[in-house]
């Protein structure tokens, strides 16, 4: 059979985008297969608490610094040797710690494997982005967000079993081979990507840009699903052991709420790029809808943290995918790397953030204080950016 060059054209892209898939995959994989584990290595870990934080905050730490700079790096040079060069590095990095086979050495390859993720996840983002034309960014965002959503979910899990056959340094080793194959990869199969000339920019220009509505409202959005779902993942726990939820039960709803960003997101992709979703609608419905799951996590019982999983887990899956479909639309292709880079930082923030003020409320409060924080405040992001008005270009899907 014969296929058109439209066909053809669409299944090159298609397998274009997996190594991207894999990337994402990677990066979420890292960060959580990792952390899940660190503290079941030794007592010594365990016995300082200080230190297992700062091991768990030197991956997003890093992150937080260096993706609005391997973003814009991105623009000068190209995506495709910065998402090839920070796989290389995130692979080093873990490599280091296996063939030095000290615990001493954690931190540095917590940091270096942080750096690594920093340069190839805006890179990813870039140039699915690029890849793709304007009508089916969304899908194409909606499968990224999926198989980066499947290495939160399965990160813990397949991190504790590499763990328990190996050890630590198996799973460093894991994550070596894994950064090594998806660059090679990459280099076989991902295109080159040019810079586009780019005009002059100052740093006004830059700070108007950033402070635009059309790159603030995706990026406040985005920081309230991580945010969300980082709360979700973290101190969902917490309320199935107070809801007499044993350890099984509690893991199987952080699954569900996994699970429903995985699937929701490459639906709500399709839907914008289809017609049939407005993407400021289904950001707004995305907010809320998050926020009607933290309230659920307010309630008593089991069935308070399940509808909390599945409301959370809805909400960040529709607004993940619009989110960055929208930040997409409204950038100037050579600066995209810029745009992503800078979004990807409005997204660790509200991972760090959202944690922060519902720890800080059930400290002085309680627990359910917190949920209702952060769900009060998810919720005023949409009426606040109903009463700015529009001012972002129209959408696929938008219409």
């Amino acid at each position: 059979m014969t296929r058109s060059p439209g066909e053809s054209a669409t299944l090159s892209v298609r397998r274009q985008m997996w190594p991207l898939y894999a990337a994402g995959f990677t990066t979420a994989f890292g960060a959580h297969g990792i952390a899940a584990n660190l503290a079941s290595e030794t007592s010594d870990m365990r016995s300082s608490l200080l230190y297992l934080g700062v091991l768990l905050a030197l991956y997003d730490g890093a992150e937080v610094v260096l993706k609005p700079v391997f973003g814009s790096i991105a623009d000068r040079v190209g995506a495709r040797p910065v998402l090839i060069g920070g796989l290389l590095a995130f692979a080093v990095a873990s490599a280091v710690f296996v063939v030095v086979d000290d615990p001493g050495w954690l931190w540095m390859a917590r940091l270096g494997q942080g750096a690594g993720a920093s340069a190839f996840s805006p890179a990813a983002s870039v140039l699915v982005a690029r890849l793709n034309p304007k009508a089916k960014r969304g899908r194409a965002f909606g499968s990224y967000g999926f198989y980066k959503s499947i290495g939160y979910t399965l990160g813990p899990l397949l991190g504790g079993a590499v763990v328990w056959v190996g050890g630590l340094m198996l799973l460093f080793a894991v994550m070596t081979a894994l950064a090594v194959v998806v660059a090679v990869w990459a280099v076989c199969v991902v295109p080159t990507v040019s810079p586009l000339p780019r005009p002059r920019q100052t740093l006004v220009d830059l700070g108007r840009r950033l402070s635009d509505r059309a790159f603030l409202r995706p990026t406040v959005a985005l920081a309230a699903a991580t945010a969300a779902l980082s709360v979700g993942v973290g101190f969902l726990p917490v309320s199935g052991a107070a809801a007499g939820m044993g350890p099984v039960l509690t893991g199987a709803a952080v699954s569900v709420l996994a699970a429903c960003a995985a699937l929701v997101q490459p639906r709500a992709g399709r839907a914008l790029d289809s017609g049939r979703l407005h993407a400021p609608t289904g950001i707004a419905a995305g907010l809320v809808i998050t926020s009607v799951g933290l309230g659920c996590a307010m309630a008593p019982g089991p069935a308070g943290v399940v509808l909390a999983a599945i409301g959370i887990g809805i909400g960040t899956g529709l607004i993940t995918p619009l989110a960055f479909a929208t930040l997409a639309a409204s950038t100037p292709e050579e600066r995209m790397g810029q745009t992503m880079g800078a979004a990807e930082l409005g997204r660790e923030l509200g991972d760090a953030g959202g944690p922060l003020l519902v720890a800080g409320a059930a400290a002085v409060l309680t627990l359910t204080a917190g949920y209702a924080a952060l769900a009060v405040l998810i919720a005023v992001i949409p009426i606040a950016a109903a009463r700015g008005g529009q001012s972002s270009p129209p959408l696929p899907g938008s219409r």
